[in-house]
């Protein structure tokens, strides 16, 4: 036998052991339940080994390691888990594999960033995933944007959160508002604010019905929010002048401090209540944080499904 030959050989049998690894880790990722988290102990291998001894093959093995996270995923979404051990370690294995694949920073930060049952709730894996991401791809301007997400909503960093939209606004292509929520972010604009900013650029950028649907209701729930604020500030203010609560809107209309009786996004008064505002119908306002009944909680009408979608009515 040739040295040639010997090399060839060696290498097939190299990646035939590869390949065979790859399938048993499959099987093992396969076995995992969601009520068995002490059995998720899995010894993955180093991605920079793996990828050494996949011989070109990088890009088959990060497809099927991509596979199996959202497989993975999927089954422990389904089974409502609390932990997803091995969900970070399958993504820096995958994106080690192929830095190109955009779809697991994108979705594999998500599945990391949300709060368990809906995911493994470590938005800090999450944001080190997609800082990967961009090393990676630094003209994937999408990934500044998640990143800016990340930092703005999971770890409540507004100054992080301006940092990535900024940046991702100097990526050629990068859409308009990444320069508008930078701005705003960095001027510490209120909250309510920023995500009215936020949602009204997802609502015309995306031809995405589902997600022009979800876009609609934030927004009606962010101007909620905004209006109780204003309307509670009213009340407040005629307390302050009388020295009692006002009985109804008519003495805040006759006080001077409003015009008419006030409506919500879906043509229904207002209530006052013992010096309150709420909404007449809390179920058609989701993701509302004020005006809610006594005894409820921003997230309370939707339970355990937080981020499922809305659809308009």
């Amino acid at each position: 036998m040739t040295r040639d030959s010997q090399i060839q050989t060696s290498c097939a049998l190299l990646l035939t052991l590869l390949l065979a690894a790859s399938i048993t880790l499959v099987y093992q990722i396969d076995r995992v339940r969601a009520d068995e988290p002490l059995q998720e102990v899995l010894y993955l291998p180093s991605p920079t080994v793996v990828k050494r001894l996949s011989l070109g093959y990088s890009g088959l093995l990060a497809d099927i390691y991509w596979t199996r996270v959202v497989q993975y995923f999927g089954a422990k979404h389904k089974a409502k888990a609390k932990q997803y051990l091995i969900l970070e370690p399958l993504l820096d294995m995958t994106t080690s594999l192929d830095p190109k694949l955009l779809p697991a920073y994108q979705f594999g930060s998500v599945f990391l960033a949300q709060k368990p049952p809906e995911g493994a709730g470590n938005p800090v894996a999450a944001a080190q995933l997609v800082e990967k991401g961009i090393r990676e791809n630094p003209t994937a301007w999408r990934l500044y944007y998640d990143l800016g997400y990340i930092y703005w909503l999971e770890l409540k960093n507004p100054r992080k959160a301006a940092e990535a939209f900024e940046r991702g606004s100097h990526v050629p292509g990068a859409h308009p508002w990444m320069k508008v929520m930078a701005a705003a972010l960095e001027a510490h604009a209120g909250e309510t604010e920023t995500a009215i900013y936020m949602w009204t650029n997802i609502l015309n950028s995306t031809d995405d019905a589902n997600l022009r649907a979800n876009a609609i209701n934030r927004l009606r729930c962010l101007r909620v929010d905004s209006e109780v604020k204003i309307l509670q500030d009213r009340i407040d203010q005629f307390t302050k002048q009388r020295g009692r609560l006002p009985s109804g809107w008519e003495e805040l209309i006759s006080a001077g401090l409003l015009h008419r009786t006030p409506i919500d996004p879906k043509d229904n008064p207002y209530q006052l209540v013992s010096g309150r505002v709420q909404v007449a119908q809390p179920e058609l306002f989701p993701f509302i944080r004020q005006g809610l009944p006594p005894g409820k909680e921003a997230g309370d009408i939707l339970g355990q499904e937080g981020f499922k979608v809305v659809k308009t009515q």
